[in-house]
């Protein structure tokens, strides 16, 4: 640290085995703070070591096309190269010292299989987005904790910009070029991928990955993270339970798809889920009787493409219990989920929206323009927002949908008090407790004393820090079966370690 500058984090990183040291610094002369990524260099004998591995791996590695073209052979062809490499350096560099074994066998699955320095990048589960500009500023970062950060990596060349692109694109069957300039994909961890060209992006080529947690977020670390109270977690977990259609909101980065993948892992093990994304982001427990699906671009012939509208049509011969559609975008697919509605589906999606006013406005008005006495099929709609200046998520309101006539309007149940940072109530659930009492029987006392019950798992669930999307999944599902085990376990206070093992 110097008079001008001021270290305001550091903290260690590693990626395939390649070891590295993270400083966020402050300069005088810099509007923007910097990511500085700091990694031992390569000497130029290990380099050259490094190309020699890359040609004998090329030479004596078999790996089939159709193994490359297949997101299920990725471990099986980085383990081949890994091994392969091992056995090259052990005989042709025999006196290597085991930490340099290991870095220049991780910077080879890098360059070979990865993104090359990007992928330290990648390892950081501080970072929500990884950003590519062009070959002409540095790659961009998003951080958890200081927002918007430059880094001091810059690539090659525009040709190494495009070739991460097409590796990304041809591992999920998507391509792109010059006839097809834009492309979204994921990687094979799920991190979201948006990719253009020059001259379409003006600067250069670009890439943008949004990042997702390895863990993905359950009701109990959203509570825990003051994202949802325990009312509201306990109300999606009973409005999931009974089947209740729930239309998730917000703006970009708000935390709709995480919010819907906590909602969902609530769903009975014994119905089952149709998903489809035009990008996969949801990741459920293994249990669950769950098919997701995704949409493909058209060849450069125009030929081969699976749009959403198909999906959807389609997912209703599947026999589906529950539909997720990952977004509401146009007219027709719009139309085809509210059919699924009111043909006895339980259907979850997101939209973008920052209120509930806002969602209504979306629905009914182009490009998605539905009748508004469809949107009564609608049951709650969940709005989601994110504060940019702190980065923080919460869930705005909570509101259900009231029919009236030949439109709909909304009871806010919930909402947030910035100054208070908290979900306040501010009005009584009616049409959402009628729709309860009418499928369960119960007195509405009766499903508030379930309400409560939720309150009580969910409230132990965060005190004892069961957070992965497996466990709170189990949890529910022996709730179901047998709920007097569950509420014993919460009543005692033990934790759920006799449930989960």
């Amino acid at each position: 640290m110097t008079q001008d500058q001021t270290v305001l984090a550091e903290y260690p990183l590693s990626a395939y085995g390649v070891p590295a040291e993270v400083a966020i610094i402050r300069k005088k002369d810099e509007v923007i703070d910097l990511y500085e990524l700091r990694r031992a260099k390569l000497k130029e004998a290990t380099r050259v070591a490094l190309d020699f591995l890359k040609q004998k791996i090329v030479e004596s590695v078999p790996i089939k096309l159709s193994e490359l073209l297949d997101p299920r052979e990725a471990d099986v062809i980085r383990k081949k190269i890994q091994e392969k490499a091992k056995e090259i350096v052990k005989r042709e560099f025999g006196n290597m010292l085991p930490q340099e074994e290991a870095v220049i066998i991780g910077k080879l699955v890098q360059e070979m299989l990865g993104l090359g320095e990007l992928e330290m990048l990648l390892a950081d589960e501080n970072l929500e987005e990884v950003v590519v500009n062009s070959v002409h500023e540095p790659v961009w970062v998003y951080h958890k904790k200081f927002g918007w950060l430059k880094t001091n990596i810059l690539l090659q060349s525009e040709e190494q910009i495009l070739n991460y692109s097409a590796i990304i694109g041809r591992k999920v069957g998507k391509q792109i070029n010059n006839l097809a300039p834009l492309m979204d994909a994921n990687l094979l961890s799920g991190d979201r991928v948006n990719a253009t060209l020059f001259p379409i992006s003006t600067k250069g080529n670009s890439i943008t990955i949004r990042k997702f947690a390895k863990d993905p977020w359950t009701m109990a670390s959203l509570i825990e993270s003051n994202t949802v109270n325990l009312e509201v977690g306990a109300l999606c977990w009973l409005a999931t339970q009974y089947e209740l259609n729930i239309l998730v909101g917000g703006g970009t980065a708000s935390g709709k798809t995480s919010l819907l993948n906590a909602i969902l892992a609530f769903t009975p093990p014994n119905q089952r889920i149709i998903s489809l994304e035009d990008t996969r982001e949801l990741v459920l427990h293994d249990f669950l009787h769950w098919t997701p699906m995704a949409t493909r671009q058209s060849n450069p012939e125009g030929k081969g493409g699976v749009e959403l509208l198909d999906l959807m049509v389609n997912a209703l011969r599947m026999r589906p219990d529950r539909i997720v559609l990952g977004e509401i975008r146009r007219q027709r697919e719009a139309e085809v989920l509210f059919e699924a509605m009111h043909t006895g589906h339980a259907v979850y999606s997101t939209v973008h929206a920052d209120d509930v006013a806002q969602v209504k406005n979306r629905l009914t008005n182009p490009p998605i323009s539905l009748p508004e006495s469809v949107l009564g099929a609608l049951h709650l709609v969940i709005i989601q927002y994110r504060q940019r200046r702190t980065g923080i998520r919460r869930t705005f309101q909570v509101a259900e949908v009231s029919p009236h006539g030949n439109g709909v309007g909304f009871n806010v149940a919930y909402s947030w008090d910035a100054r208070q940072d908290k979900l306040i109530p501010v009005s009584k659930l009616s049409r959402v407790l009628e729709y309860l009492s009418l499928h369960t029987g119960w007195t509405e006392k009766e499903v508030l004393d379930d309400l409560k019950e939720k309150q009580n798992i969910l409230s132990s669930m965060v005190k004892h820090k069961v957070f992965k999307i497996e466990e709170v999944g189990k949890i529910s599902a022996d709730y179901y079966r047998n709920p007097d085990l569950v509420l014993e376990l919460v009543n005692k206070d033990k934790g759920f370690t006799d449930l989960l093992g």
